[in-house]
């Protein structure tokens, strides 16, 4: 405020404008029907226009700047490749509101995540949230380690973009991708077709995240030339893997004899993966499972890392945490 000729005359910062290079990116970043925008607007309580690759701004200067940051932040990690899905924007912009000093924060937590994240062909994989965060650290410094906890966590998913990661950093030969086929509940009865096809339904979700990280030409190269197997429990008996990255999914659904199995497979140079929910064990009454019986006789060796997901970890549609959590307060 300034004062001329005893009247008070408010002076007011021009509107900010922000002008993006990729339209293509600005659009995700805006959102279906510009959603990410209209959430910001209604937080801060300011406007903004989006004309073409450009955003204007209008209300409070301050609220204009910590909204610019904030999408500026967005459209940098977009433009890197990170993956943002389902409400991610949202969340990132509702963390980013509660921080004050925002920008200064942001830069310190960028410097501790980035040492995380995992570099494909095709995106670049940031931890969602501090479990994914343990998760990866573990897989990278230990030769073994367990994830453990409810669907929808990213334990798969997590594990198979380390591997993925560290397989084009040349840090291992292969990548080994393996569950046992136990169906869920349901008797499909005899599957039409070679030994591919009828094992291939149960691989089906290692395939689906591999696609997400790997062209699809360079996953059907690799699987020919055996740099990737995808393959039944059953499978690895009598094998040695060295120089490999090795991941148990579904490691609940292993019987004793199967765990220990996997686990004396692991050859020199290899680093392997034992991802499991044990609340959807589908082994026939009287088998305990191997992920549970090996939780309780590993976890005193220190060279063995265990990590434990819990509903807060669910990183699917919002409604799959509430239905977890529905689910636990039954059982208990």
């Amino acid at each position: 405020m300034s004062k001329v000729d005893n009247f008070l005359i408010e002076v007011s910062e021009p509107p900010l404008e922000i002008e993006f290079q990729d339209n293509s990116v600005l659009i995700e970043l805006c959102g279906v029907r510009d959603q990410n925008i209209i959430f910001l607007e209604d937080k801060l309580g300011i406007q903004i226009t989006r004309r073409g690759n450009k955003l204007l701004f209008s209300g409070n200067f301050d609220d204009q700047k910590k909204a610019a940051n904030i999408l500026k932040n967005i459209y940098f990690s977009l433009e890197e490749g990170r993956s943002f899905e389902g409400n991610d924007i949202i969340d990132f912009i509702l963390t980013s509101l509660k921080m004050s000093n925002f920008s200064l924060i942001e830069k310190q937590q960028e410097s501790q995540v980035n040492q995380y994240d995992l570099k494909t062909k095709k995106k670049l994989i940031s931890p969602r949230n501090y479990s994914q965060k343990d998760f990866i650290e573990s897989l990278i410094n230990y030769d073994l380690t367990f994830g453990v906890g409810p669907a929808g966590t990213g334990k798969t998913y997590v594990a198979i973009a380390v591997a993925v990661s560290m397989f084009l950093k040349g840090q291992v030969d292969k990548v080994i991708l393996t569950r046992p086929a136990v169906e869920a509940g349901e008797k499909l009865g005899f599957l039409p077709g070679d030994i591919k096809d009828k094992i291939d339904p149960y691989m089906q979700p290692l395939y689906d995240a591999l696609y997400d990280f790997l062209p699809t030409k360079q996953v059907t190269k690799m699987l020919e030339g055996k740099i990737i197997e995808i393959i039944p429990l059953a499978f690895m008996r009598g094998r040695t893997l060295s120089n490999s990255f090795i991941i148990l999914d579904e490691g609940q659904n292993t019987t004793s004899n199967q765990m220990k199995m996997f686990l004396t497979r692991i050859g020199r140079g290899s680093k392997a993966a034992v991802t499991g929910d044990l609340t959807q064990i589908d082994l026939p009454k009287g088998f305990e499972s191997g992920l549970n019986e090996a939780s309780k006789i590993l976890k005193k060796i220190k060279e063995i890392r265990f990590v434990y997901f819990t509903s807060k970890d669910v990183v699917r549609h919002n409604l799959v945490q509430k239905i977890v959590d529905a689910y636990d307060d039954k059982s208990s």
